[in-house]
């Protein structure tokens, strides 16, 4: 698994930033506390672990991949950086004050022990925030219509919402809140559905790279094909019908909130 980490991540932190809006909202449902400790559960290169930081919120990030973490400690050794699996954390009982996990579900192994471990390490009164997509969401992609195998290979890894509420619920977790996420059109970590209003993004190599789909669970031939459809229909201006048929009301991602 570190190994598929591993391998995305060319350019990784000038296109995947900490977005502005999606870290105020990350701060505003974990709710911080000043001096308790919090834990960044796949934190990647520590984008959102360190913008959250710079508001006075105390972070560990732990994450599978080295390659990833040794970009994080490049960025600040004022944050600790710990390498380690979501399903065998290596924390002691009761060490952390809240948690989140943004992006991350998707690549966990084993959802059910993942949140066990998560609980694991929270303390009572505990919040956890999860920002992940659900399969129903990602059906309402556009990209289905270019790239419709990726897009069923990314979907088949998402965990479903019901698989994901009751593992917290079986967990230890009483489920808080739910909050959809639309894409807005000045997103700045440009992650799977970040080009929903501008699909111009997805001709940029650097871009693609970023992006797990693309970079793990694409064929060549398929973003090709897919990359010259999208050009002819971007030219002819069907592009716009295109995604305005895959138009939903049900958010592109979901934050998930839910307490010890």
């Amino acid at each position: 698994m570190p190994a598929k980490y591993d391998s995305i991540g060319i350019g990784y932190n000038r296109t995947r930033q900490a977005d502005p809006y999606l870290t105020d909202r990350l701060y505003a449902l974990l709710d911080p506390v000043e001096k308790n400790h919090y834990l960044d559960v796949g934190c990647g290169t520590g984008n959102y672990t360190l913008a959250l930081h710079q508001r006075s919120v105390q972070l560990t990030g732990v994450d599978p991949s080295e390659k990833m973490l040794q970009e994080a400690r490049n960025k600040s050794n004022a944050i600790e950086w710990i390498s380690g699996q979501v399903e065998n954390l290596p924390f002691e009982d009761r060490t952390f004050d809240g948690a989140i996990a943004t992006l991350t579900m998707h690549h966990w192994q084993d959802i059910e022990q993942g949140l066990k471990e998560i609980c694991r390490v929270l303390k009572k009164d505990s919040r956890l925030v999860l920002f992940t997509s659900t399969p129903t969401q990602m059906k309402g992609y556009w990209l289905n219509h270019y790239f419709p195998v990726m897009m069923e290979t990314s979907t088949r890894q998402m965990p479903a919402l019901e698989l994901v509420t009751s593992g917290l619920e079986n967990n230890g977790f009483t489920i808080m809140e739910m909050e959809r996420y639309f894409v807005k059109e000045d997103l700045k970590d440009l992650f799977l559905q970040s080009g929903k209003h501008n699909p111009m993004l997805y001709f940029t190599t650097e871009v693609r790279s970023g992006i797990s789909s693309f970079a793990a669970l694409s064929n060549r031939e398929e973003v090709t094909k897919g990359l010259d459809r999208l050009a002819q229909d971007i030219e002819t201006g069907h592009v716009k019908k295109v995604i305005e048929e895959y138009d939903s009301d049900e958010g592109d991602y979901l934050f998930i909130v839910a307490g010890t």
